[in-house]
């Protein structure tokens, strides 16, 4: 782990400043404390840090690099704590297609992290060992935000903490090139139901709802069969042509493989 506190160190800070929105709180089955600007997110669930920096090539920096830092300042300019997140204490990867998200190896470092944060006026996520900041929050309301995070994590009733669905045996889909998956998925209710379908990504299930209409009016593809729009907010498309099947996530497709 990489985690300190710092007394009385100052920052000068250029060209950039907090996001001005509070943060929230989105309870169960996927409880997350989160804030938003006009282009950056943060979001804090029950066992990870996902963030989505202004632009796509912050977020394949902090990959290529494997690292980001956490940056905790009790005001403006002076700061008191932080965690350098890196691959001896965390997963750091590209999820759904753009945020960044950090799987901490040590609960008791994610905890760090939730402190600082709940205590703390201001968050700066940097590179590690430098002063190039990927994005500024404001922790106005984390406090509430993250009381509530923890009191839904800890009674159970998040998706993240919940036991695993168990999906039928189907069709595999792998492969993603730069992002690695594999992914099944089950239709387990009627059409209309809120969640009728489970999909399984690297192991991990969420709840769908399936749509068998394409955006609209946008035109149909060759093969498209259904869209899985997850719980999470990630959309899987399948498709069928011929003796290939297919899902798309993102930029990502994943070819049948079993």
């Amino acid at each position: 782990m990489k985690r300190h506190l710092i007394a009385g160190t100052f920052l000068s800070i250029m060209m950039s400043s907090p996001a001005t929105a509070d943060w929230n709180f989105s309870g169960p089955p996927n409880a997350n404390a989160f804030i938003q600007n006009g282009n950056m997110t943060l979001e804090l669930q029950c066992d990870r840090v996902r963030f989505a920096p202004a632009g796509y090539e912050d977020a394949e920096d902090i990959v290529s690099k494997q690292g980001l830092s956490f940056r905790f300042m009790k005001n403006g300019s002076t700061e008191v704590g932080a965690f350098q997140a890196g691959s001896i204490n965390s997963e750091i990867s590209i999820a759904d297609n753009y945020p960044v998200e950090v799987r901490f190896f040590d609960r008791g470092d994610f905890e760090f992290v939730l402190d600082q944060i709940a205590k703390n006026a201001v968050l700066n996520l940097s590179m590690v060992d430098q002063d190039i900041t990927y994005g500024i929050f404001t922790l106005k309301g984390s406090s509430a935000a993250v009381r509530s995070l923890r009191t839904a994590c800890n009674s159970g009733t998040s998706a993240s903490q919940s036991p695993s669905v168990e999906v039928p045996e189907g069709i595999v889909y792998c492969g993603g090139g730069a992002v690695q998956r594999v992914i099944e998925y089950a239709i387990v209710g009627e059409p209309g139901d809120q969640w009728d379908a489970i999909v399984t990504v690297n192991g991990e299930t969420v709840r769908a709802m399936t749509s068998y209409s394409f955006f609209g009016n946008s035109q149909t593809p060759a093969g498209f069969q259904v869209a899985l729009l997850g719980e999470d907010r990630s959309e899987f498309l399948v498709f069928s042509d011929g003796a290939r099947n297919w899902i798309e996530l993102g930029d990502y497709t994943y070819d049948q493989c079993n």
